[in-house]
């Protein structure tokens, strides 16, 4: 039985869900999400991330061997590093430049 905060709760969550979807479908329709994709993958190779998360996957086939890593095996040993290792310019860069896209194609 939900209780009045469950279902404010999860209201909460499914309007965020909807709007997450609007923006990332108006980001798309504009073209603006591949814009944003190569931004991202340039500020990341110019600092160096690319790089260390190279590192990092040739560090867990290193443990586990060539033969017993899976890209499985290789993705939940990266993925959680690999996102702490994003600066923080980069992340607060692009929250501006949909911040910025957001604002002039409100509707």
């Amino acid at each position: 039985m939900f209780n009045r905060f469950q279902f404010l709760f999860q209201t909460n969550i499914s309007r965020e869900s909807q709007m997450r979807a609007a923006i990332n479908q108006k980001l798309i329709e504009m073209g603006e999400r591949e814009r944003l994709k190569e931004l991202l993958r340039a500020k990341l190779i110019e600092c160096g991330w690319r790089d260390q998360l190279k590192a990092l996957c040739k560090e867990v086939i290193k443990e586990k061997g060539i033969e017993n890593v899976t890209v499985e095996d290789l993705v939940a040993g990266v993925t959680p590093k690999g996102r702490a290792l994003v600066p923080d310019s980069v992340k607060k860069e692009l929250l501006q430049r949909i911040r910025a896209f957001l604002a002039q194609h409100s509707t």
